[in-house]
């Protein structure tokens, strides 16, 4: 570590020194602990935010389910028998939904027959608006707003735009603001797994990292509890806003902002507070001489002659570099099309449990989880046989039990085997998606791996979007294409490299070189 220099004070002889400089993760080593009672606090208050995620991102499982209909008592006969699978061929005015016409937006608005696209067009309007979200916090979470800035401001916009939902008069309103709570949503992942993670060590941040997973899923469990007590779509959404708001309130005082954040925006003093502060609550102590810096100056810090760093221009990489180069270029198109693949597959399966025809609150709860074990399996997997076989085999496992539940019936027995291999899929898929940020970061150079990265997430959000018009086609077809979607992603990762135990390379040229002589 950088070596402190003494001078001699011309003042009564007094030792001066220069500070230590030291970049953060060598100062959460050293010093204050690189997961201790601070940061346990401030990940489970911060990733609560995730559970907020997932009630307003499923939701729509609820409020646009097609509910229960029937015969009029007088209209029993040739005109309606209530065992037909569809009431579209069925004279109007000789049956009615079983729960009232209020219960969902397709019970009210009419959304069945030549109109049920518009309940998958929704849906997908919620994850168009979710990928434009994203780009914008997390600009924002960069910029002037901070971490803790825009996740106060993405979960105050998800409480009004859930209430006004809960308000509205027609279809195009409430699509609207399904757009707009998307828009919100978006940044709650991101905001939250940033803030999180950041003031956690290297050696714990990919397992905590990982382990955010759990509130979403957690959260999926819990709205299921929700929707079975507010059966009313209105009720429903106004009672799955609420806790954004009591999270405003009651959490997000007690969480602190990012010191990365301070650090990058030149705010030393504030980062430096707040070190001191998670040293003293992990039981340690900050000692004098040490000074929190850029990785750069901190490493510049450490050499007596510092003079590589100046005069030097940035190593600046984009999107466009990683086409022209030939390894990257290819690294991208497959790391694009795996996470399209996976991201419609595990929002498929997670919408589409409205096909199978059993109890749904039930099914969702299940679902959520069947979700759980994989974060746990894949996190203790991971490092043992590696990124690329890891992957392959979720995606199969998946792929394989989706086909299983494609050439189940829908009726008797058979549904609920249909509903084992969706639960079982799922698994599989929520496996996938635990791997895929880890192993699409690892392929390509530091200089375009956040630029990558926003490619592969652009292309999760596409498939999200195409999701609800998969699972619009109902019966066996959903499931038949999820099957195909998760043999082909496994197919495509067999071109990917391994990356387990390879260094993470900075440039262009650093990669090339390090793969000829592989």
């Amino acid at each position: 570590m950088a070596t402190t220099l003494s001078l001699e004070s011309s003042y009564g002889g007094e030792d001066l020194r220069l500070p230590t400089k030291m970049c953060i993760d060598d100062m959460l080593k050293k010093h204050c602990g690189e997961f201790g009672r601070w940061q346990l606090k401030q990940f489970v208050l911060t990733s609560l935010a995730w559970t907020l995620g997932a009630f307003h991102s499923m939701v729509m499982i609820f409020a646009d389910r097609e509910p229960q209909w029937r015969c009029h008592p007088g209209a029993a006969g040739s005109h309606c028998h209530t065992g037909s699978p569809s009431v579209c061929g069925l004279p109007q005015g000789s049956w009615e939904w079983a729960g009232g016409r209020r219960g969902t937006t397709v019970s009210e608005w009419g959304l069945i027959c030549g109109d049920k696209f518009k309940v998958g067009l929704v849906h997908a309007l919620f994850f168009v608006g979710s990928m434009i979200g994203a780009g914008i916090f997390g600009h924002l979470s960069d910029s002037f707003l901070g971490r803790k800035g825009s996740l106060a401001v993405v979960c105050a916009l998800n409480a009004i735009f859930g209430c006004l939902t809960a308000l509205s008069p027609n279809y195009l309103t409430y699509a609207l603001l399904r757009l707009l709570t998307g828009f919100s949503s978006g940044g709650i992942g991101l905001c939250a797994f940033v803030l999180a993670t950041e003031p956690i060590g290297p050696k714990k941040r990919g397992f905590a990292g990982m382990s955010t997973f759990y509130f979403f899923s957690g959260g999926i469990a819990l709205l299921s509890g929700i929707a079975y007590i507010f059966q009313t779509w209105r009720h429903l959404y106004i009672a799955s806003s609420i806790p954004s708001f009591l999270y405003i309130i009651l959490v997000l005082p007690f969480i602190s902002e990012s010191p990365r954040w301070y650090l990058v925006r030149g705010k030393i003093r504030e980062a430096m507070k707040l070190m001191s502060t998670i040293a003293s609550s992990n039981g340690k102590q900050l000692p004098n001489g040490v000074l929190l810096a850029l990785d750069e100056e901190a490493s510049a810090s450490a050499n007596d002659n510092n003079e590589h760093l100046e005069n030097k221009d940035a190593v600046v990489g984009s999107i466009l570099d990683v086409v022209r180069t030939p390894i990257t270029r290819v690294r991208l198109l497959l790391a694009v099309a795996v996470n399209f693949l996976g991201s419609l597959v595990y929002y498929g399966l997670s919408l589409n449990v409205v096909n199978l025809k059993i109890n749904l609150y039930l099914n969702v709860l299940l679902n959520s989880v069947g979700e759980m074990p994989a974060f746990i399996i894949t996190a203790v997997l991971l490092d043992r046989f590696g990124r690329k076989p890891l992957t392959v085999g979720t995606m199969w496992f998946s792929g394989f039990f989706c086909l299983m539940g494609s050439l189940m019936s829908n009726v008797g027995v058979w549904k609920v085997v249909r509903m084992v291999c969706g639960v079982l899929g799922i698994f599989g898929m929520a496996g996938t998606y635990n791997l895929l940020f880890i192993y699409t970061a690892e392929l390509f150079p530091t200089v375009v791996r956040n630029a990558a990265l926003g490619c592969a997430t652009q292309a999760a959000q596409m498939g999200a979007i195409l999701a609800p018009f998969v699972v619009v086609l109902g019966g066996w077809l959903p499931f038949a294409v999820f099957a195909v979607c998760g043999i082909l992603g496994g197919v495509f990762v067999f071109y990917l490299p391994e990356t387990l135990n390879q260094p993470l390379y900075d440039t262009f040229n650093g990669l090339e070189a390090g793969i000829a002589q592989s």
